[in-house]
């Protein structure tokens, strides 16, 4: 699905080059669960970024099935943003003043869905993630473990390729971070996924089969022996 060759992304920070990736190389499968761990500051966000589309490399290839994100054009890339990668962030990035399914509906906008097509996959999607009874609250109305759901509901109403997590349990406790991994675990499997999350939690990410270790803008890869993962979460 993915396959990154000397991939760079360099910043200019007051005078000085800051070397956010240097030198990624990476294939990541279709259908594969991935963890991108590693410090504050290593370059997980940014790897994550280039690989929904959401900036560009300064140099290197970055493939998504075989098209280059680096050289489509930013219609075609926003095109691809739209329908295929689900992004859920740390922050949930609800929009405050819309409800639940309003929030939800957001994501099918840019696929000039119908308005009854809109309500009728945002109330699903919604159902799907426990939270049917919920659908006409506003984010302030939701715990921050629901507020999350909504948010996965809503990367998830499109029927994405790929689903892109920055982490997504970092304001969560631990009970509901546990939850909130195993619904993500759970979607993967059911829904035949390829899901990557950045995650400075080694239990996170010792959910996925791999791990990318990043350290100073470059990738180690780490796999987990299958006789060695814990069990789903229950």
């Amino acid at each position: 699905m993915y396959q990154l060759t000397d991939v760079r992304k360099y910043f200019d920070k007051g005078g000085q080059i800051v070397r956010a990736l240097d030198g990624v190389n990476l294939v990541i499968e279709d259908g594969e669960f991935l963890a991108i761990q590693g410090p504050t500051g290593q370059g997980k966000s940014t790897l994550l970024q280039l690989l929904g589309g959401l900036d560009r490399p300064s140099t290197g290839q970055v493939l998504f099935d075989g098209r280059d994100l680096a050289k489509l054009a930013e219609n075609e890339l926003a095109d691809l943003r739209a329908s295929a990668f689900g992004f859920v962030f740390q922050t949930f990035n609800l929009i405050p003043t819309l409800t639940a399914q309003e929030n939800v509906e957001t994501a099918l906008v840019p696929l000039h869905k119908s308005t009854a097509d809109r309500q009728q996959m945002a109330l699903a999607a919604l159902a799907e993630l426990g939270l049917a009874d919920r659908s006409t609250h506003l984010p302030s109305e939701l715990s921050g473990g629901q507020q999350q759901r909504v948010a996965i509901a809503r990367a998830l109403v499109k029927n994405p390729k790929v689903l892109l997590a920055d982490e997504p349990t970092g304001n969560l406790d631990e009970e509901t971070r546990d939850e909130i991994v195993a619904l993500l675990e759970g979607l993967w499997r059911d829904r035949g996924l390829t899901l990557i999350i950045v995650t400075h939690d080694s239990t996170v990410a010792r959910r996925a089969a791999r791990t990318a270790i990043m350290r100073v803008g470059k990738v180690s890869i780490k796999k987990q022996p299958e006789n060695k993962r814990p069990a789903p979460v229950a």
